[in-house]
């Protein structure tokens, strides 16, 4: 799977009152999100170095507003 990697990095550090939003309610912190986010900007964006935690964090959160930003 191909990550944009600038997408990420803007989600990261200029979209976080979105992330803040997508977690409310979830019992997930918005930190773990972001953690998540900055393993994969720290690897190259690659996915398959995820555990299955952080994959379903990334399937669940990063890439809904990572496809939201395409529009």
């Amino acid at each position: 799977m191909e990550l944009d990697r600038a997408k990420l990095k803007n989600l990261l550090s200029k979209r976080g009152d979105e992330i803040e939003k997508s977690v409310a309610g979830t019992g997930y912190l918005a930190k773990t999100i972001i953690g998540v986010g900055i393993f994969l900007l720290d690897n190259e964006g690659d996915v398959d170095l995820l555990t299955s935690k952080q994959k379903t964090i990334f399937d669940k959160f990063l890439q809904p507003l990572l496809d939201a930003s395409r529009r």
